[in-house]
Formats: structure tokens, C-alpha cells, sequence
């Protein structure tokens, strides 16, 4: 399939089924994700403290990877990279990083106790029915993973929300994966992705969000590689319904993951700049109206229309009589060439602010 029928509603009415179905208290507002994904090195420990952190961060989920060696992967899997000295093969180094059932029943739980939603990618049906066992909220369809059907299909039977990462897709497989996810009635949304690490500023993508915007007609977000807060933040202003950063304790850690991710304190900046935008970008200042906080910084902050030197009754005001002064509250400035030639009614000291009472009638011609 190469060309939905795209719908057009506000984005506002995109966003929130997909997110209502979440978790309600967020809809309104950006879906902000702190990724882990394998930065836990196998440590149940640095699980449960990267869940605390990225709650104090104010991060809505923590996402984390599931991975079952024997369910998806061979043992002659060849290394993206080789970054591990301990493990002798990518097989191993999956079966080090498992965790049990219960051991992601309890992440899920700690997760749920500090306030955040908890997501995983699956990269096997056996993940797909671990995740599903433990009740998990949505699902995150990892860039790979987008182009192996009957692997969404088996997510899509849950009937849990999932959120499509598009990094190794063309428009026309991406095109597939909507239709199936739309056919199923599944809540989902399309998250822009680049696979670099770290992704540079020109690569990041960020006019696809429109494109898929009005191609889909769903929720739109960004998957962020980059290691800054700086794309995060633009998508922000171009109403990303989603936002997910990985993340690190310091830049320093172990992990193929370090250079494209943000650290914690980052991760905290780009929670509170993306909710700065969103008051921003839903707020409306109405430059037509007068307010009484207006009026008070307008004489404050204004200027008067003042005698530049001491002046005699009588005088016939020329521009070497007039100054412009603060404060407000005399004739204004835009009165100042309407006032040269008329003539005093009674003298005026210096710096004193001119009102109307001050002059005569008459404008001398």
C-alpha cells in the first residue's frame, strides 16, 4: 500500500486517543520517553535507578528493550559494533542483558509507583507475549522489527497501542505497517527515526513529522538520536505527540548507546523546554485589548510630553520648549506636533509634564 487516505484532524484530536489510551493524564500534552534500552549493561540494579531517575527528570515512560537470545537471534549473529569485551558473541551478549518475567514485572511495577508509564520493544513473539503477560501499556515497534510482519501481527493481537519507528523503512513500508495497524483498530502513532549514532542535525528529519502528519492522520513523534536536547525541542514546537531521547547517567558509562544519548540532568532541561513550548504554542495573546496590567507598565515604562526649560506664560511652544520624558501620564508622544504653536494658558517649570489643561484652545496658525 503506497498512498493512505490521510485524515486532517487537529492535532490536538490526534494525539489524545492514542494517548488517552495510555494514560490519560498525558494526553494533552507530549508523550516524553527516557530510553534505556541496553545502558542497564544486564544490571537488574541500574534497571530500577535508571526508572528513578527519569522520573525525577519528569520524563511521562520509561522504555526499555526485550530481548530473548535463543528467541531472536543466532549464534553466529555478527556484531554491529564490537563494544564488549566480555561477551564472546552478540548471542552471548543478548543472554547476558535478559531479565525473567518477574524481574520485568517488578521494573513495570517501580516504574508505575514513580508515576511513569512503562514501554518495551519486543524483538521476538516469545517478548511479544513476556510483555504482554506483565500488562504492559504499548508497545514501541523498533526500527528493525517495522519490517517483520508477523511480528506486528502478534503485537497487533494484543491490541495495545504501538508506537512505529520508522529508521530502517521506506515510505512504502511504512505505508504497510499503517494500513495493518489501522485495520486492526490499534491506537498508534509514527515516530520519525534516523539510525546514526549520534544522528547529525541534517539527518534528524524533522519536516518528515508533517509529511507524516498528513499522510497518516495519526500521532506524530521523534526518536532522537542525536545526544542533544536540541531536536527534542523543535520537535516540541512543531507539536510532536511523541518524544523519546536514550539516555545515560554520565557520558563516560559503558554502552554502544553513550554518544547518542543525553544525560539525566539533560533529559530534566529538555522536560521542562518542552513544556515551556507548550504553554507557549497554546496560549493566545490578544495584541487588540487593554489590560489594567498593560495600562500600569504603559506609565511605567512611557513618556510624557514635558517643558524642556522653565516657561513663561504666554509662550507659543516651539520644538526647542518640548522634551519627551518618562513617566507617562501627560500629553503622550504621538500628541507632540499637535502641540507645537499652541500657546500656554499659565507658566510651566521644567521637566513638568504638559496636559491639556495646560494649554489653550486655539492653535496658532
Amino acid at each position: 500500500m503506497t498512498d493512505p487516505a490521510p485524515t486532517h484532524a487537529p492535532a490536538n484530536d490526534l494525539r489524545r486517543p492514542l494517548l488517552a489510551a495510555i494514560r490519560p493524564e498525558v494526553a494533552a500534552g507530549c508523550l516524553i520517553i527516557g530510553e534505556v534500552a541496553q545502558a542497564h549493561d544486564g544490571s537488574l540494579g541500574m534497571a530500577h535507578s535508571f526508572i528513578d531517575a527519569i522520573a525525577m527528570a519528569g520524563a511521562d515512560a520509561v522504555k526499555f528493550q526485550t530481548h530473548i537470545a535463543a528467541a531472536e537471534s543466532t549464534v553466529d549473529e555478527p556484531w554491529r559494533v564490537r563494544f564488549s569485551p566480555q561477551d564472546t558473541s552478540r548471542f552471548a551478549y543478548w543472554q547476558r542483558m535478559a531479565f525473567s518475567t518477574e524481574q520485568w514485572r517488578g521494573l513495570k511495577l517501580h516504574a508505575e509507583q514513580r508515576g511513569l508509564l512503562f514501554l518495551s520493544s519486543p524483538f521476538s513473539p516469545q517478548a511479544v507475549d513476556l510483555l504482554f503477560e506483565i500488562d504492559i501499556a504499548a508497545f514501541k515497534v523498533a526500527s528493525g522489527e517495522a519490517l517483520n510482519p508477523p511480528l506486528l501481527e502478534r503485537m497487533l493481537e494484543t491490541a495495545k497501542p504501538m508506537l512505529l519507528s520508522t529508521g530502517m523503512s521506506t515510505l512504502a513500508e511504512i505505508d504497510d505497517a499503517v494500513a495493518r495497524m489501522r485495520a486492526a483498530g490499534v491506537r498508534h502513532a509514527v515516530m520519525q527515526c534516523t539510525l546514526a549514532y549520534p544522528c547529525p542535525p541534517e539527518r534528524v528529519g524533522l519536516a518528515l513529522l508533517e509529511q507524516f502528519r498528513q499522510r497518516y492522520g495519526c500521532a506524530v513523534g521523534l526518536s532522537d538520536h542525536s545526544g542533544t536536547i536540541f531536536p527534542g525541542l523543535a520537535a516540541a514546537t512543531l507539536g510532536a505527540e511523541v518524544l523519546e531521547v536514550h539516555v545515560t547517567f554520565h557520558r563516560a558509562m559503558f554502552g554502544p548507546d553513550v554518544p547518542a544519548s543525553v544525560t539525566l540532568e539533560e533529559l530534566g532541561q529538555l522536560v521542562e523546554g518542552v513544556r515551556f513550548i507548550e504553554r507557549m504554542r497554546s496560549a493566545t495573546v490578544d495584541k487588540q485589548a487593554r489590560t489594567e496590567e498593560l495600562d500600569a507598565l504603559r506609565k511605567t515604562f512611557g513618556k510624557s510630553i514635558v517643558a524642556a526649560r522653565d516657561l513663561a506664560a504666554g509662550t507659543i511652544l516651539g520644538e526647542d520648549d518640548l522634551a519627551l520624558k518618562k513617566p507617562a501620564g501627560g500629553l503622550p508622544p504621538a500628541a507632540l506636533d499637535a502641540t507645537f504653536g499652541r500657546r500656554l494658558r499659565h507658566a510651566v517649570a521644567r521637566d513638568q509634564a504638559l496636559t491639556e489643561d495646560d494649554l489653550e484652545a486655539q492653535v496658532r496658525g
